[in-house]
């Protein structure tokens, strides 16, 4: 769907794009990751050709969008684009936002439109927010209003730039919840993101970019498992990422718990927080299983995750099935003093469930 061959942009005497080739498959999800100055917005700005190359092209399906004939505003009303900020009209309300473009481009009628607006807002799980200001609503509404907008105009290809970078945790979670329905529904995404474990989960493919280039792209398990190269392999090492899959009723905790402490020593984690970490998973595990898995086999995901800078720790995981919240006040009381301890050791914990899939963030 898309076919990049040899794009080159520079500012100045700074290279920052060198001689990329690049493709996406319709329907295919694929994560940038890299360091900052890597080129990644820049890359992502000009397949839109909000940035205009140096040299190279830049084919959506057939057309050549590099090419002085085409008519760019065309292509992009099939292209939709989300940044860092929100860029929401704070004159317009939420609704008048959305159905904007699609009555001043696509010359669709306002009832139309608001119709059209209205599933959006049901699908990002704002119905009730079609008249408020942005002024009204969180930094994580706005930015799903930002989505809602795009996916107004019936955009083939969405473009992500670091979406959740200027939200909070919370924040963060109701956007990538929001992105993973589009997945689930085949959008084409190109998703620039510092938020590894979701690159990991949606994606098709993941690319590291580095020193404007392409340095290594693959399946999420071959970029972040299996890495082949060296600086592919020393962003990663930084990321500091334990993941762990539960299936079988009859998982070996012990062994879990032992892998996670080699994990920890090995990043120098004092132990008092490594057994902080083992008796949040511990406690957390033992309420799920009896909640959700009692006749079913489980179906669960964990990863423990801090960048080599921070000392802040994040825990991550994601179950399948109803929608349970362990923390949730009438918890019964054989479950009440697991989570209260849970509570007492953390800073922040967050549920919250979309589409059969259940997620628990935790901050320590």
């Amino acid at each position: 769907m898309i076919h990049i061959q040899g794009l080159s942009k520079r500012f100045g005497k700074l290279l920052v794009l060198k001689d990329i080739d690049f493709q996406v498959r319709e329907g295919e999800c694929v994560a940038i990751i890299g360091p900052s100055g890597a080129g990644k917005s820049v890359f992502l700005r000009s397949i839109a050709l909000l940035e205009v190359p140096e040299r190279g092209s830049i084919c959506i399906r057939e057309t050549n969008i590099t090419n002085k004939s085409v008519d760019i505003n065309k292509v992009r009303e099939k292209m939709g684009m989300v940044y860092q900020g929100f860029h929401l009209f704070s004159h317009l309300n939420v609704l008048d936002n959305i159905t904007l473009a699609p009555r001043k481009v696509r010359k669709q009628s306002r009832i139309e439109a608001e119709q059209k607006a209205r599933e959006l807002l049901a699908l990002v799980g704002l119905s009730e927010k079609a008249e408020s200001y942005p002024h009204q609503i969180s930094g994580g509404q706005q930015q799903r209003i930002a989505i809602a907008r795009c996916l107004a105009m019936e955009p083939e290809i969405m473009l992500f730039d670091e979406p959740t970078s200027a939200l909070d945790p919370t924040m963060t979670r109701e956007v990538l919840a929001i992105m993973r329905k589009l997945t689930k529904m085949g959008l084409t995404m190109i998703i620039v993101t510092h938020e590894m474990s979701f690159a990991k989960e949606v994606a098709n493919r993941v690319v590291y970019m580095d020193e404007g280039g392409i340095y290594e792209e693959g399946t999420p398990s071959e970029i972040f498992d299996h890495p082949r190269k060296e600086k592919t392999k020393a962003f990663i090492h930084q990321l500091n990422v334990f993941t762990y899959e539960i299936h079988s009723k009859g998982f070996d905790m012990v062994a879990m718990q032992a892998k996670i402490e080699v994990f920890c020593q090995k990043y120098q984690v004092d132990s008092r927080k490594i057994y902080h970490i083992q008796l949040v998973l511990e406690e957390l595990l033992m309420v799920i299983f009896r909640k959700c898995y009692a006749e079913t086999s489980p179906d669960m995901n964990l990863s423990i995750e801090f960048p080599a800078d921070r000392e802040e720790i994040s825990i991550s995981l994601h179950y399948a099935g109803q929608r349970f919240d362990p923390f949730q006040p009438d918890m019964q009381e054989e479950d009440q003093l697991g989570i209260t301890i849970v509570k007492k050791i953390t800073k922040e914990s967050i549920h919250f469930a979309d589409n059969g899939l259940n997620s628990i963030l935790i901050k320590m």
